[in-house]
């Protein structure tokens, strides 16, 4: 298995079951976006582990295999050619302003106005330790699981990686990217992904017969039919089919449970939804669309 653990939420099970029912026909072109919290990119993907693609790997299969999953999953078919662009705009030496410094406590002239002070992310503000004990708090001093205080914090910031400013670290991922992806039967699909925004995904499938669209963040999803005999809208609540909306959406308890199951269940049957073999389509198409991204949009085959 591999934890492409989105397949298994509540939410994205529905959009999957309204397709395979056929209630939007056939499927044409799938059109879907990941806002990544301005905070989440600051944490991971500048200041933290997946910043460097030398280190790490790309943006697009870091953090959007997953998406990459999901469009290869609603579509149910190869994905033939992949074209992307995009870069890391905001990010750099060049944009930090003047009187910034290397760490957010090193005396930073701009600390009380910067909407990415590490102070603000950590202890004070809506991600900090006043306000959760898990993710991204517990990442800063690896005191994972226990109780975390505002003087486990500091020090960690002081000098730590968690403490640098994000105009002055050593990241090259992208913070925004778009992908044009064309599948065997010349279907197609967009996808986006942009780091400036609060945090959450939508998706709208567009069929011969009708078209979802969705927004996780309001756990609500709607099927539209064009046949003018049969009701316009069908909207579900995803909140009325589940109230475990914990560690993804509910789906790691979903997989986690999948998993235990195929270890101790004897003549197992079940069939996984993220074997390796699946998996494998998500990440060619990731890999296609940094192949084309850091060639200039050039259309890459798979």
């Amino acid at each position: 298995m591999v934890c492409h653990v989105l397949r298994y939420t509540v939410f994205y099970q529905t959009i999957k079951k309204m397709i395979d029912s056929g209630a939007i026909g056939d499927v044409m072109s799938i059109e879907a976006c990941e806002d990544v919290a301005y905070w989440h990119h600051a944490h991971s993907f500048v200041r933290g582990n997946w910043r460097n693609s030398e280190t790490s790997g790309p943006m697009i299969l870091n953090k959007c295999c997953h998406d990459m999953d999901l469009l290869s999953w609603m579509m149910n078919k190869k994905c033939k050619k992949i074209s992307s662009f995009g870069s890391n705009n905001h990010f750099n030496k060049e944009n930090a302003p003047e009187g910034a410094t290397e760490f957010c406590f090193g005396g930073c002239k701009v600390k009380d106005s910067c909407v990415y002070d590490c102070e603000k992310i950590y202890i004070t503000g809506k991600t900090g330790v006043r306000y959760t004990k898990s993710f991204p708090v517990h990442t800063v001093t690896a005191f994972s699981g226990l109780e975390i205080t505002e003087e486990d914090l500091y020090p960690a910031l002081q000098n730590g990686p968690y403490g640098r400013c994000v105009y002055h670290c050593d990241n090259n991922v992208v913070d925004h990217q778009v992908v044009n992806a064309e599948f065997e039967d010349k279907t197609t699909a967009s996808f986006q992904m942009c780091s400036f925004t609060n945090g959450f995904r939508d998706m709208k499938v567009m069929g011969t017969k009708g078209f979802i669209y969705t927004q996780d963040f309001g756990n609500v999803v709607t099927c539209a039919k064009f046949n003018p005999l049969e009701s316009d809208y069908e909207c579900v609540d995803i909140r009325t089919l589940t109230d475990d909306f914990s560690g993804h959406g509910g789906g790691d308890t979903i997989l986690f449970n999948d998993f235990i199951n195929m270890l101790t269940i004897e003549n197992f049957t079940s069939s996984t939804l993220t074997s390796i073999r699946t998996s494998i389509q998500s990440h060619l198409m990731a890999f296609a669309a940094e192949e084309s991204r850091v060639n200039g949009g050039a259309p890459v085959e798979i």
